[in-house]
């Protein structure tokens, strides 16, 4: 598999057809001009050294080297091994409401939207903390399991909308019950729970499965999200959810549930704002607990090939400078 270190130079790849495209019109009108003075035939006659195959040599030598160059430039790499990689952090598992209170836009653009982007600024700044993600709704499961690869928790993380979970409703209690079965089997002391939601809990004892979590060393913080005079949750078609009398839903923030799982699982409660969202401060905390080491698998070590694209394009670049424009005086036969 290839790869490139610097893929933004794939762009100056357009120029090399834009260079042919570019010489074939000035050869045309080139020629227009030519049957404008005269006869193109005895024009010809008038400069016999004069080679037109040439100038498309070298145009088409200069336009491979060029194409040669912008691939070296894009720095090629080819080939991994795997690597034993040792991190010293804690885990860290972010359970995230996807239930349709979510859409509400008392946060801009909505809650599940700010959220995601607060937890893609956490992970651009973790460094050896391993992270995984949880989804859920009326039921809950894993979206990407304990990792320390950053980018592949971004994608994921991208892909995450209310239908990501197909039985609506805020299952809290299951969510903190998947994340401790989540944890991998390296951590026993430095591990937590985030919990972003709006905390209208319908279908289990969260508490409960808080304080089941706290007795395994797992501190449970939560995040809430929206407020507590609540807001209207309105569809991509411009319309609101609406409830069985036909009445606009309104969706509240449950502060106090928030307050007590976090009470119970010896974390933190804070209540997320357009500002300042809330995931720092308590990965500042969780920063405190006794870190541990992990040791996982990991690609590394890619072999460099720009060296040897860029030394066949110097000799493409080579080649058109030294040809010249004339044709040979002398021939071969």
């Amino acid at each position: 598999m290839i790869n490139f270190a610097n893929p933004e130079y794939l762009f100056g790849l357009l120029l090399v057809p834009v260079i042919i495209l570019g010489y074939a019109l000035l050869r045309f009108f080139r020629t227009r001009k030519i049957a404008k003075i005269g006869d193109e035939n005895l024009v010809r006659q008038l400069m016999p050294s004069y080679s037109r195959t040439k100038g498309w040599v070298k145009v088409v030598l200069f336009s491979i080297g060029l194409l040669f160059f912008f691939l070296g430039a894009a720095r090629p790499q080819i080939g991994a091994k795997l690597s034993k990689h040792e991190a010293k952090g804690a885990e860290i598992i972010i359970a995230l409401d996807v239930s349709n209170s979510m859409l509400a836009q008392d946060y801009s653009p909505t809650r599940l939207e700010r959220a995601k982007l607060a937890i893609s600024r956490l992970v651009d700044n973790l460094r050896e903390d391993r992270i995984g993600l949880i989804v859920f709704a009326g039921t809950s499961f894993v979206q990407l399991p304990i990792t320390t690869d950053y980018v592949s928790a971004k994608m994921f993380l991208n892909t995450i909308s209310t239908t990501s979970v197909p039985i609506q409703g805020t299952a809290i209690g299951e969510a903190i019950y998947t994340a401790i079965k989540a944890f991998s089997s390296q951590s026993s002391k430095s591990r937590a729970i985030i919990i972003i939601t709006d905390g209208e809990n319908h279908e289990d004892d969260a508490v409960k499965v808080a304080k089941e979590a706290a007795d395994m060393g797992i501190r449970v913080f939560t995040i809430g999200v929206g407020t507590p005079k609540g807001s209207l949750i309105q569809l991509a078609d411009g319309g609101f959810i609406k409830d069985e009398d036909d009445n606009p839903v309104v969706t509240k923030l449950d502060e106090k549930l928030l307050l007590d799982i976090a009470a119970t699982g010896n974390g933190a409660y804070i209540h997320a704002t357009n500002t300042e969202f809330g995931l720092g401060p308590i990965v500042d905390e969780i920063a405190k607990m006794d870190a541990e080491e992990f040791s996982s698998v990991v690609f590394e070590e890619y072999d460099e090939q720009y060296m040897y694209f860029l030394a066949v394009s110097l000799v493409f670049f080579v080649t058109a400078f030294l040809i010249g424009s004339r044709r040979n005086k002398k021939k071969l036969f």
